[in-house]
């Protein structure tokens, strides 16, 4: 009788209103998970919090009706198993990590921040951007562009050139005149004097703006 109707919660999760204590079944990057309503919700200010806060979520569904969720479902078992027992993963901490500000769980972030293999990358990742001219600048200036672009055409396509010295510079420059840019919006990183390579920029750049939502 139990399994019957927990079945039916199952197959009925889009048609009403969400109850605190429902189980909901997710599809996140492919991979299934079954979890409670109260369990999502369980840090306010967190973007899951907030994908479940209304009683009918505005969620894209798969074919099967569960909620579906573009992101790497490997390491959000591990998010899952957090909000569950607030057990902190000691397995691919660097991604779960990532994931952990995507769905800005504050709690998780800071506990994983004080981790060794994330606050050692931190200092040196926060060292290295530091010598990058108007690293954070460029990084709101690309949002900015982004989102005008949206509202105007439902889309937006930024392009961006990151050089890490004056011969980069000249390269770019080069390159872009080749290029029929003059309807694009070319945002520039650099120069910098570190060690770290422009991939290493380019990563940086990725983390940053996956981190407030957006996907390059």
């Amino acid at each position: 009788m139990s399994l019957s109707s927990e079945s039916k919660s199952l197959g009925k999760q889009n048609g009403g209103s969400l109850q605190t204590s429902q189980i909901i079944e997710l599809n996140v990057g492919g991979e299934i998970f079954m979890t409670t309503l109260s369990t999502l919700k369980k840090y306010p200010g967190s973007k899951l919090a907030e994908m479940f806060a209304s009683g009918q979520p505005k969620l894209r569904t798969d074919a099967k009706g569960r909620y579906f969720i573009d992101r790497p479902g490997t390491y959000f078992k591990y998010i899952l198993e957090y909000l569950r027992s607030s057990q902190v993963p000691m397995q691919y901490v660097q991604d779960v990590y990532k994931e952990a500000l995507f769905y800005d769980i504050e709690p998780l972030i800071k506990q994983l921040e004080d981790s060794p293999q994330i606050f050692g990358e931190l200092v040196a990742r926060k060292q290295f951007l530091a010598r990058v001219p108007s690293y954070t600048e460029n990084i709101e200036l690309m949002i900015r562009i982004a989102r005008a672009e949206a509202v105007a055409s439902r889309q937006s396509s930024v392009m961006v050139c990151v050089v890490k010295n004056e011969e980069d510079m000249a390269k770019c420059r080069d390159a872009l005149n080749s290029l029929d840019t003059y309807k694009k919006s070319v945002v520039t990183f650099g120069p910098w004097k570190a060690s770290p390579s422009s991939s290493d920029l380019l990563d940086c750049i990725k983390m940053d703006i996956a981190a407030k939502g957006y996907k390059i």
